[in-house]
């Protein structure tokens, strides 16, 4: 498996070279859709701030998940070029710039040199906010595998000592999105994030996806559902009604605060 599509590390964003730094948020996601339906909100809120958002997209999902292009008997090079203009249109109606690392899936398979190049990727970048994959998922190993990968690179991006480009990064929070079966992946719920203003960006997201279109309805529904937690969790229930839409989140350090909240 090669990664040949994997870019160079990029010079320093020029604002944080003077000047008020921006905040940067990377996203590592194992497949080319998975940061679409799992993470657009939250990539669309941070991009409609003004913020940089970079997504890192392992594979293209060019074999465990395009049954449909399978069955139209499209080859395999094929199949990864549809699915990369799929995300680089998804990724563009979100905001965000999406690096592809072609490292094949079914089965992802960490590297050395995989994970010298996201820890590039987070030098380059110099992440405020890493969202990623949960540590479990029994029905898709590679998002565990992409969840390691991210964690790995975040600390070795850290060590003064460890070879590479670029400035070392500090310790940026993590927050694991929600996989698509929560309850058989060990998945609670611990940050709500309110999506509403930006959910018809995420849906027309969604709908670059064409070789997932199975999809659509579910994460819509998914999307309404957090959205009633949300609400019932930020302060009097009235049983007003509300056109709530929300994404969940896992926080695996530590939130720092000065006050609770």
């Amino acid at each position: 498996m090669t990664h040949g599509n994997a870019p160079a590390s990029p010079a320093p964003d020029d604002a944080r070279a003077g000047g008020a730094p921006s905040r940067s948020t990377l996203v590592v996601t194992a497949h080319a859709g998975d940061f679409v339906w799992r993470a657009g909100g939250a990539i669309a809120l941070a991009a409609a701030r003004g913020e940089k958002v970079t997504i890192a997209c392992l594979t293209f999902g060019e074999r465990g998940e395009s049954a449909k292009a399978w069955r139209e008997g499209k080859k395999l090079d094929e199949i990864k070029a549809i699915r990369r203009d799929e995300a680089e249109r998804a990724a563009a109606a979100l905001g965000a710039e999406v690096r592809f690392f072609d490292a094949g899936d079914y089965p992802l398979v960490a590297t050395a040199e995989l994970t010298d190049t996201l820890v590039e990727v987070y030098r380059a970048t110099q992440p405020d906010v890493v969202l990623t994959h949960p540590t479990e998922d029994p029905y898709n190993g590679d998002h565990p595998a992409a969840n390691r990968m991210a964690l790995e690179a975040r600390v070795l991006a850290q060590a003064i000592g460890y070879p590479g480009e670029g400035e070392i990064i500090g310790a940026p929070p993590v927050f694991y999105f929600e996989p698509h079966q929560p309850e058989m992946s060990g998945f609670k719920p611990e940050v709500l994030l309110d999506i509403t203003e930006v959910w018809d960006t995420k849906r027309k997201a969604m709908e670059c996806l064409a070789a997932q279109q199975h999809l659509w309805d579910y994460y819509t529904d998914l999307a309404v559902r957090r959205g009633v937690q949300l609400k019932r969790n930020a302060g009097p229930n009235l049983g007003l009604a509300h056109r709530t839409m929300a994404e969940a989140y896992m926080r695996p350090y530590p939130q720092i605060a000065k006050e609770l909240a």
